[in-house]
């Protein structure tokens, strides 16, 4: 589609439209080309979960305190 810039003012949200849903839109200036409106390429955007999947690894004691460090919290006699 070509359109002057005069009419392309006029018509600005309508012919953004037909630009975002893949029309070509040739911007002239006296019957001359000098511009081309073309639809902006989008990027997806990518889920985090589970972006790291097999990356980390935990150990499986890691719920575990070793017992000295655990009675340092609990055993008032303990000395810090």
């Amino acid at each position: 589609m070509q359109v002057s810039i005069a009419e392309a003012k006029a018509r600005f949200a309508e012919i953004i439209r037909r630009a975002e849903s893949g029309e070509d839109i040739v911007l002239t200036r006296h019957g001359r080309p000098v511009a081309h409106l073309t639809p902006a390429l989008r990027r997806e955007r990518q889920s985090l979960l589970g972006a790291c999947a097999g990356q980390i690894h935990m150990a499986d004691d890691f719920d575990e305190l070793p017992d000295d460090f655990m009675r340092a919290f609990t055993d008032p006699d303990q000395p810090a």
